[in-house]
């Protein structure tokens, strides 16, 4: 009696029950965090185990959904999962199904601790390392999703700040698993940038979550942004968010923004320097020509003081000076003053009574006529006196 009131199932139908009330009980989609256990690629599908410490669950994400994702979780990992139930009613089993499927912030900042102190550790990361920027760089390249709102703000920056340097843009994808292209393009820049004309790169994403720059954070993308043989740039996210691609860079910036601006001239800057070295220029200029105004107007006076007229005139005053000196000097006016010049018969003036003998024949020149004597007696003058 009471079997006739229980329903009555086979085993198709009850799971198939059992499948329609999970349906109705759950939303299409919800979120699950958790920790990543066992994961493993079986015929093309993720299999994985979700666990919180206490409890687990199956999950898988099909070959389709597999190849969408841009990251793949190992061992241990925190994950945020989107997925919805998936019920197998023919063996009753269930799982969760990954629509997508992300890292938590953990899992990245403890990705980011690991490689940061492995580099640390090599030396890979030193502020040694780093080296100066350019100062007026030709041409870079720039490095980054296109389009995005952070190339066009890239754009016009440098527009405003520097137009005379050469922007080479270069796509690469910047979230994901997609270390491994971006390298790529940098083994390629590192062949070429000397051809390109490029003094520097910029690597840059906008906005996001720490969790979407992960990628920055692989150890051999790092480690291939240490080598590069020129300077290297980096605007990753926002000012707060730093990844270990932003510790071996020569320069880390903000933002991208902020990126170009570190690494382009001002353009007024350099005009107010430039009007500044116009002047310095111009007065340099007003210095020499004042200078040499000066030294023309000394020569000419030189040259003036130098005219033949001006010679002669200078020379007849020379002459009339000489004149005055030799009448100052002339021996008839000390005559005129009662002096009187003696001289022996070979008419050489006397100077001393050393010169005379008694009995010489002697010569007296006065101021108005001579007058011919015979010395008598010699008298010197004693020492005494």
């Amino acid at each position: 009696m009471i079997a006739e009131s229980l329903p009555n199932y086979s085993v198709r139908e009850l799971n198939a029950a059992i499948g329609n009330l999970l349906e109705r009980g759950f939303a299409p989609r919800f979120l699950v965090e958790a920790s990543v256990s066992k994961p493993q690629v079986k015929k093309g599908h993720l299999w994985l185990t979700l666990t919180d410490g206490d409890a687990s669950i199956t999950a898988v994400a099909w070959a389709s959904k597999l190849n969408q994702l841009t990251y793949r979780p190992v061992e241990g990992d925190g994950v945020t999962v989107v997925g919805k139930i998936n019920f197998w009613a023919t063996r009753a089993s269930l799982a969760v199904q990954v629509i997508d499927l992300r890292p938590t912030l953990s899992t990245v900042l403890r990705q980011y601790e690991v490689i940061k102190n492995l580099l640390l550790k090599e030396g890979v990361i030193n502020e040694l390392r780093r080296r100066a920027l350019p100062k007026h760089p030709a041409a870079i390249a720039i490095l980054t999703s296109v389009p995005s709102s952070a190339l066009a703000d890239m754009l016009r920056t440098a527009k405003d700040r520097w137009p005379l340097t050469r922007l080479v843009i270069i796509p690469i994808p910047v979230q994901g698993d997609v270390a491994k292209e971006i390298q790529s393009v940098l083994h390629y820049l590192s062949n070429q940038y000397q051809q390109l004309g490029i003094a520097a790169i910029v690597l840059a994403r906008g906005g996001g979550s720490r969790e979407d720059l992960m990628v920055f954070d692989d150890e051999s993308l790092c480690r291939e942004l240490a080598d590069f043989p020129i300077p290297v740039v980096t605007g990753l996210g926002h000012e707060d968010d730093q990844t270990v691609a932003d510790l071996v860079a020569d320069h880390r910036a903000a933002t991208p923004t902020a990126a170009m601006v570190a690494l382009l001239p001002s353009r007024e800057s350099a005009k107010s320097e430039l009007m500044q070295r116009r002047q310095r220029l111009v007065d340099h200029s007003n210095w020499l020509i004042r200078k040499q105004r000066e030294r023309l107007l000394d020569r000419g006076k030189v040259l003036e003081s130098q005219q033949p007229l001006k010679q002669i005139e200078l020379q007849r005053m020379r002459l009339n000076q000489k004149n005055q000196l030799l009448e100052a000097l002339s021996p008839e006016l000390w005559l005129m003053r009662g002096f009187a010049i003696v001289r022996n018969n070979q008419g050489k003036a006397l100077r001393s009574v050393g010169d005379v003998s008694a009995q010489d024949s002697l010569n007296i020149q006065l101021s108005d006529g001579q007058i011919d004597v015979t010395a008598e007696a010699i008298h010197a003058q004693s020492a005494s006196t």
